[in-house]
């Protein structure tokens, strides 16, 4: 579990000291954090406010592992590479750590886990080894305890039987699907939802081309016969999860955020418009917390955040500044 306890933050100031003081373990503990920290020019010393804190690259995960000094790998967790053909990997030293992080934040949101039947759609995830979105699901499925939550693959006639059969019995329902399987599902059959929660992840995955959300959330409303669609924002890189639920926007974790830095200044802060996305994600406390996407989206003044593309890989700065 963490060495700095965070999962029962509960203000501002208290995620902002526990930020400092994960960012010292790291300072200290990671080396390849370290150096970039050093080539940087930051004194840690002088860190004393989150906006102080370097944020890595995500590309690092590429490079090479990312782990605190002495801690023992207990499972690695692989990106499924579709954008390209070096893939991720995020060198976990506790699952405790992340099971304690995706149930808190589930519950928090939805509501007890029990309570929901659910059915996962994630056929690209599943055909790929060490997915952590799989790793997760598959609890969650577990911790459920109903008899009809499961993943499906290409099945979707008995998926879709499934989610009706479900409907007629007013169970409460999560459907979470990669988005270009779950407009195949709408394609296949018709619906009229009034207890399923619809969730996407994970883009096209190349299947299909890529929609804006407003476009996507658009087709699977009107597909599924549901107001509005839910989404969950994560990656192979955190251990924490946002929640979406409708008009794409996300709410962190008390232990999770995101803020936006200027597209032409990675030290540089913007709010309310355009700029990278940088996650802080004090559950991933054995790897790196403070990282650097290759997303763009906007943040918000109470904290919600939007995704609204990705950089092109040329425009991202900052990460050349160390080559293995």
């Amino acid at each position: 579990m963490p060495i700095i306890p965070v999962f029962n933050i509960q203000s501002q100031k208290e995620f902002e000291q526990k930020a400092l003081q994960v960012f010292k373990f790291q300072y200290e503990n990671l080396t390849i954090y370290k150096t970039y920290c050093d080539l940087l020019k930051v004194d840690p010393h002088k860190v004393l406010k989150i906006s102080d804190i370097p944020f890595l690259p995500i590309t690092f995960f590429k490079q090479q592992p990312i782990l605190a000094n002495n801690c023992v790998v207990e499972k690695i967790f692989t990106s499924s590479g579709t954008t390209s053909n070096t893939t991720s990997k995020h060198y976990v030293a506790d699952l405790k750590l992340y099971k304690t992080s995706f149930t808190t934040a589930f519950k928090q949101q939805y509501g007890a886990i029990e309570d929901y039947t659910i059915l996962a759609l994630l056929p690209s995830y599943l055909e790929s080894e060490g997915s952590s979105l799989v790793y997760m699901v598959d609890a969650l499925i577990a911790m459920s305890q109903q008899p009809k939550s499961g993943f499906y693959l290409d099945n979707l006639d008995a998926l879709a039987s499934t989610i009706k059969a479900l409907e007629l019995q007013k169970k409460k329902t999560l459907l979470l699907g990669v988005s270009y399987a779950l407009l195949d599902l709408i394609e296949a059959h018709t619906f009229k939802l009034k207890h399923t929660i619809i969730m996407e992840t994970g883009g096209m995955k190349g299947r299909r081309k890529e929609l804006i959300k407003e476009s996507l959330h658009e087709k699977l409303s009107k597909g599924f016969g549901v107001k509005t669609i839910h989404s969950e924002y994560g990656m192979t890189e955190l251990l924490s999860q946002a929640y979406s639920k409708g008009n794409g926007i996300f709410k962190c974790p008390p232990w999770m955020r995101v803020l936006t830095r200027d597209t032409q200044d990675p030290r540089g802060w913007v709010r309310g418009k355009t700029g990278g996305i940088n996650v802080i994600d004090l559950a991933n406390q054995y790897t790196c917390s403070f990282i650097a996407t290759q997303d763009l989206g906007r943040s918000n003044k109470d904290g919600s955040f939007e995704i609204l593309g990705r950089f092109d890989t040329s425009d991202v700065r900052g990460c050349n500044l160390m080559v293995d």
